[in-house]
């Protein structure tokens, strides 16, 4: 069994949306009384408080707060896990602080099981049953669909979503995709969004340029916005309706930009898995390829870090715009459902873009420079096409002064990737249980934190 997501579109009555809108603040309400609860502990007792020991608070918490009655128990006890996933993200170096979030900062909840809430669907359209609120239209259609495990309520852009996960018997994860034995290598790029090459054929994908087509759009909406009153919290000032309708259509071209890139993704990607159960690409860190330029130093060297500023925030953006992150994701989640195989060549020792795919000669190229020409060989080829070609060759061993291991490649979309065990309900169990077996099946109750 494999579990999978599929994302509904809610159209609440106006009483149901107002009740979305309760339990959304009683859910935001418990967070920040959990943040609450462990800043006071270990500042004034120097006492670090558990998930389980808020846990165990939760009927006292009931008891004081009646309003939590109606919720259901797990959902809130989800929430507080937010809540130490946050902190155990703090304390391994992955994530700040955690602070109190406010309304606008603050989601949805979520069902963990099975309980509370129903979904009436076979995955087009249908409509969701939750517990105290009552019955919600759902729009969508999901690809395959299964059990339903667990749901997740969330409010983006003035819009409420609803995210079931779903368990797919493995029989009907791998029939539902269709795919030939070929092999292919890709080399992602900015001008040029996708280069292919299987070796016998190449071919080109342009960048759509989503965000870089609405650039100019959404500036003008932000010199406007600039010239409304802003909200300002020490000032206690308010934002203007004027100010919040332009915030509004620049959240619409924003949203409609990052829909319209995850639909062209999917698109490309699956093409690409149609016909290929193997994709080689190279290693890319996306995150520091657009990073800030450094800043400082002597005001000679400073202008130039200007200059150099300006260019690497305009490349920046290019790179953001093709979602190169989100095109590997999408490939190595389809190659998983046809047991593929997703492999990265290591960039630093193998240098693509400089290394030739006839003779392995190795030679620096500025971005500005489009076409491969290899002085020790004179081959000549469209630059990401060259690479992709020393992707392919490296993969099948083949590639002039190198070798390849397949011990190196990323396997994580074959069938036996291995899951992630931090902060699972799987481990939370097993901690539990040996907790309940050392004091003899007695679990002590911490007070009421009120």
């Amino acid at each position: 069994m494999a579990l999978r997501r599929a994302t509904f579109r809610l159209y609440p009555t106006k009483k149901v949306n107002n009740l979305l809108h309760y339990h959304q603040r009683l859910h935001k309400e418990l967070y920040n009384a959990a943040v609450s609860n462990r800043i006071t502990s270990y500042r004034k007792f120097g006492k670090s408080v558990s998930y389980f020991e808020q846990q165990n608070c939760l009927p006292d918490f009931k008891e004081v707060w009646a309003e939590y009655k109606q919720i259901n128990s797990q959902s809130l006890q989800a929430t507080l896990k937010r809540v130490d996933l946050a902190f155990q993200r703090f304390f391994k170096g992955l994530g700040g602080y955690p602070k109190f979030k406010s309304i606008r900062r603050y989601s949805g909840w979520s069902y963990p099981s099975f309980t509370g809430w129903k979904c009436h669907s076979t995955g087009d359209n249908g409509y969701l049953e939750l517990a105290k609120i009552g019955s919600i239209q759902m729009r969508g259609k999901s690809r395959l669909w299964g059990h339903p495990k667990a749901l997740d309520i969330v409010h983006r852009n003035g819009k409420w979503y609803a995210s079931v996960v779903l368990d797919i018997d493995d029989e009907l994860l791998r029939n539902s995709r269709k795919t030939d034995d070929g092999i292919v290598a890709i080399d992602l790029g900015c001008n040029d969004a996708i280069a292919w090459t299987n070796g016998e054929e190449n071919g080109l994908i342009s960048a759509p340029r989503f965000f870089r087509n609405a650039e100019q759009k959404i500036k003008q909406l932000s010199k406007g916005k600039r010239r409304k009153r802003s909200p300002n919290l020490k000032k206690k000032q308010k934002a203007s309706r004027r100010w919040k309708k332009a915030q509004s259509q620049i959240s619409k071209i924003y949203r409609k930009v990052a829909n319209q890139r995850q639909n062209w993704v999917h698109q490309v990607t699956t093409r690409i898995i149609s016909g290929n159960s193997t994709v080689v690409t190279e290693q890319l860190e996306v995150k520091n390829m657009s990073a800030k330029a450094k800043k400082g130093g002597a005001p000679k060297a400073q202008r130039k870090r200007d200059k150099r500023k300006k260019q690497k925030t305009g490349l920046n953006k290019s790179i953001l715009d093709v979602g190169m992150g989100m095109i590997k994701q999408s490939l190595k989640a389809k190659l998983d459902d046809v047991s593929g195989v997703f492999s990265e060549a290591p960039t630093k020792k193998i240098k693509p873009s400089q290394t030739c795919p006839k003779c392995g000669h190795q030679e620096k190229k500025s971005l500005d420079q489009r076409v491969h020409i290899c002085s020790n060989c004179e081959y000549t080829q469209q630059r990401d096409i060259a690479s992709g070609e020393v992707l392919l060759l490296w993969y099948s061993g083949r590639l002039p002064g190198l070798g390849t291991s397949l011990a190196d490649a990323d396997r994580s979309s074959s069938t036996s990737r291995t899951r992630k065990t931090a902060g699972s309900m799987k481990q939370l169990g097993e901690k539990k249980r040996q907790k309940s077996c050392s004091t003899g099946g007695n679990v002590e109750t911490p007070p009421s934190t009120k």
